[in-house]
């Protein structure tokens, strides 16, 4: 029986409860059908819980966020008049503590980022500054860039109800019409766009915009948290190449940057824009207080692959959740992971709205992902700031920053991969006077599973540190190029690149052809621009066209298309399920028609690993740990059709896509047979056991790094060719690596700490999705040996504790280490949580 448990005192809050709500006027937001009548946040869910019975409710535990009143300060003496009174026509009295610290750094001149809770904000700590600047002078301008579209466009509202008329705020991005963006090249003195606009539009064409470039006071980087591992590296050298270009005009921009709570937001920073950035950190918002639940769906009677049991899944909980509070008139956002989850949360909701007889509420739940054509997307955030909408189903595309006031609840369907995406999108519920409520549904996933039952993992550990790796060969050598294009590189602009690395990487690409080395600098040898996706994946978007109309429904990302979008892989378009007829790999373009199969489709591959070079080695006696470069071969190769609701497998079918190549860094160990043999495997369980152990290692490792299961591969085998042992490899999923896997290494002890608590806890017999099964897995999640998995992982913490006590440490990854140092401590704690906190 799983039971609420009551709301601790005891329990610190983290360093990321701020789930405060920007209190502009002081009043209601607008809301749904009896919305002034809801009742806070924790009566909510009490309410949500009355008609679930006893052995089925799925809370396993509820965290109080407490209120935290303001702090205001006087408004800078600089403050441009005018601007004061517009401020105070919206509402806003005083500046918060916080807001007045960075504009008082970016003011003298310094970089700075504002790293403080959801809606606290953070847009008036740059706006203060750079709004008064242009007051100041009738020439300079601000470049603003911000991750999303949605954000943008939200943030675009925002300053043109505040600025001067002469500012002229525009949208410079994909969606700007052709005809409008010499007007906004010409006019606007308040930019908004995006990293992939400043490195494909205006950083080419610096020579068109110089006369913008040379009068930029500000560069507003909103919600840089966003910007980690592969895009992270990329987007930090598209600013350094920003920085050279407005150097060469004259110009010496103030960066301004505005994050959720991460971990060392002035190193992340730093990192990011290439120059020292101060943090203002000590958030002075109010905060109306919240009621966080964690949820996780019972197992049902329901067997999945190989009779596993199946739990219900989070979706089916998520849309469950949705509907109840759209119901009950509470403005709810569900997050959920993917594309094809939001458009199944918002129809699920609906048809259980249709079905109890509510039809005046179906039309007002919808959902929103990536994907839609710009035109449904600004309806749909209209709809929704409006209040036409009480319930959507989302991605994290409105994730980010954008102002949605007056939100009841969140739910969370499934970890959005970070703390820090977790916190941002809990915050996003909030009013002035009145408590919220935020659930996390646990998806049948070892971290979920984990999380849903370790409290103090999401409310008493702090926030992860920002991974990335500017030196990546893959992001550096073509950023060199770009930045060698616009205008040649010399010896002094090296230092802003990496130095010495950035130096042998000239030279390899001197070697290669696409740069020529001249007495004056390295110019550009390539024909046209050079062609650089700072996405990371190399891959063009991918066309969904349907055949019968030739009407584009939308794109995948093309790193996902082989697995996606295949010749016979079902496709979800709001609401509507379509079925690919043909997939043109060169052409970036699949054919679709319109049909509502009961059946879904899951693609089947094969993975291939070989060692290249080893960058570090731990040995541990019958266990070696090591980090390197890998080189991966994967190929789709067949899908399965699952029926839906049950996964039975229906059929099988081949397909014939070509292979991928990926160049990558991976953690992994190498157990020689003494390993083995004292893990008590026999031979024929022992690759069953290392998959197992392996899928929940990759399930795991997001806990300690900035990344989610999809962003890692892996592969275990019982006797690898290059180690000539039995060997569990986990890699990033990212040309060059992203830095995830040498994470994993750097605090190898507590992630496997946490990979054998989550196996040897969970409540099924062989192994579920919950500990042990990926829904990525290329081999149909067999074999897996879950007993044999725990032994592994035995074996090799019997190996580190034995290391440690031998003063072998583990390398020092800059967290504290409160997690127990013996395998008997780890195994007497596995069900204790406060005996695992990270």
């Amino acid at each position: 029986m799983t039971t609420i448990h009551p709301v601790r005192s005891a329990t610190p809050p983290g360093p990321d409860d701020d789930l405060a709500r920007e209190d502009r006027a002081g009043g209601a937001s607008p809301g749904g059908p009896g919305a002034g009548a809801l009742p806070p946040g924790g009566e909510l869910l009490t309410d949500l819980l009355a008609h679930t019975a006893d052995d089925e409710r799925p809370v396993t535990h509820v965290h109080h966020v407490p209120v935290r009143e303001s702090r205001t300060l006087d408004w800078p003496a600089w403050t441009e008049p005018g601007l004061r009174e517009r401020l105070a026509a919206r509402g806003v009295r005083a500046p918060w503590q916080h807001q007045v610290a960075a504009a008082q750094l970016a003011r003298q001149g310094r970089h700075v980022v504002v790293a403080t809770g959801t809606a606290s904000g953070k847009s008036l700590a740059y706006q203060l500054p750079a709004l008064t600047r242009l007051a100041e002078d009738p020439r300079a301008c601000v470049l603003y860039l911000a991750p999303t579209k949605a954000l943008a466009r939200d943030q675009l509202a925002s300053v043109a109800a505040l600025a001067d008329p002469s500012v002229r705020p525009a949208a410079y991005d994909g969606d700007t019409p052709a005809e409008e963006r010499d007007w906004v090249r010409r006019h606007s003195r308040w930019i908004v766009t995006n990293p992939d606009m400043l490195h494909r539009g205006i950083l080419p064409a610096h020579q068109r915009w110089s006369s913008t470039l040379r009068r930029v006071a500000y560069v507003v980087i909103d919600e840089c948290h966003a910007y980690r591992g592969v895009f992270g590296s990329h987007v930090g050298h598209v600013l350094r190449r920003l920085r050279r270009i407005c150097r060469r005009y004259g110009a010496e921009p103030v960066f301004v940057l505005a994050s959720a709570t991460v971990a060392d937001p002035a190193a992340a920073a730093t990192r990011l824009v290439g120059e020292d950035v101060v943090a203002v950190t000590d958030d002075g918002s109010p905060r109306p207080g919240a009621t966080f639940a964690l949820w996780e769906p019972p197992l049902t009677e329901r067997t999945g692959e190989h009779g596993a049991p199946l739990r219900r899944s989070a979706a089916a909980d998520a849309a469950g959740l949705l509907a109840d509070l759209v119901e009950r008139g509470a403005r709810t956002l569900a997050f959920v992971r993917s594309r094809r989850s939001a458009e199944s949360v918002a129809e699920q909701a609906r048809r259980i709205l249709a079905d109890r007889g509510r039809g005046d509420l179906v039309r007002r739940v919808d959902s929103y992902r990536g994907g839609y054509l710009p035109e449904e997307r600004r309806e749909l955030e209209r709809a929704l700031s409006a209040g036409d909408l009480l319930g959507v189903a989302t991605t994290n595309a409105l994730e980010l920053g954008i102002d949605i006031a007056g939100l009841d609840a969140v739910v969370l369907a499934g970890y959005p991969g970070t703390l820090a995406s977790l916190w941002q999108q809990a915050g996003r519920a909030g009013r002035a006077q009145r408590e919220s409520l935020v659930v996390f549904v646990a998806r049948d996933d070892p971290l979920d599973h984990y999380l849903a039952h370790h409290p103090r993992a999401v409310f008493g550990r702090p926030i992860e540190a920002t991974v990335t790796d500017p030196a990546n060969p893959y992001v550096l050598g073509p950023q060199l190029c770009c930045a060698a294009a616009e205008l040649p590189l010399v010896p002094a602009d090296l230092a802003d690149f990496g130095g010495p690395v950035a130096e042998a990487q000239l030279d390899e690409l001197v070697a290669a052809g696409r740069l020529r080395r001249r007495p004056t600098g390295w110019y550009w040898a390539g024909r046209g621009r050079p062609d650089v996706d700072i996405r990371g994946g190399g891959d063009q978007p991918v066309a969904i066209i349907e055949g019968g109309t030739g009407r584009l429904l939308g794109t995948v990302d093309g790193g996902a298309a082989h697995s996606t979008v295949h010749e016979g892989a079902l496709y979800v378009h709001r609401g509507d399920t379509f079925v690919v007829d043909e997939f043109d790999v060169e052409d970036a373009c699949a054919v679709v028609h319109p049909e509502t199969p009961d059946w879904t489709t899951v693609a089947r591959d094969v993975t291939d690993l070989a060692i290249v070079s080893i960058e570090q080695t731990r040995p541990l006696g019958t266990v070696t740990a090591h980090t390197g470069v890998v080189d991966v071969t994967n190929q789709v190769v067949a899908y399965q059709r699952r029926r839906l609701g049950t996964g039975e497998v229906l059929a099988e079918f081949p397909l014939d896509l070509p292979p991928r190549q990926l160049r990558t860094k991976a953690v992994w160990l190498a157990l020689d047979s003494r390993a083995v043999q004292r893990a008590e495997v026999e031979d024929a369980a022992l690759p069953g056991s290392l998959h197992a152990a392996e899928h929940a290692a990759i399930g795991i490792l997001p806990l300690l790094a900035t990344c989610d299961r999809w962003d890692l591969g892996g592969l275990s085998t019982a006797l690898h060719p290059d180690t000539g042992t039995a060997a569990i490899f986990v890699y990033d999923g990212h040309p060059g690596g992203a830095g995830f896997a040498e994470r994993g290494y750097a605090a190898l002890r507590r992630w496997l700490q946490a990979t054998r608590a989550t196996v040897a806890s969970c409540e099924c017999e062989s192994g579920c999705p919950s500990c042990v099964q990926s829904p990525k897995c290329g081999n149909g999640n067999d074999p897996l040996d879950k007993a044999g998995a725990v032994r592994v992982l035995d074996a090799v913490l019997d190996e580190l504790a034995a290391a440690d006590e031998r003063g072998a440490t583990e390398p020092d990854d800059g967290d504290e280490d409160d997690g127990p140092t013996t395998v008997a401590e780890v195994r007497a704690g596995a069900a204790e949580e406060d005996d695992l906190v990270f």
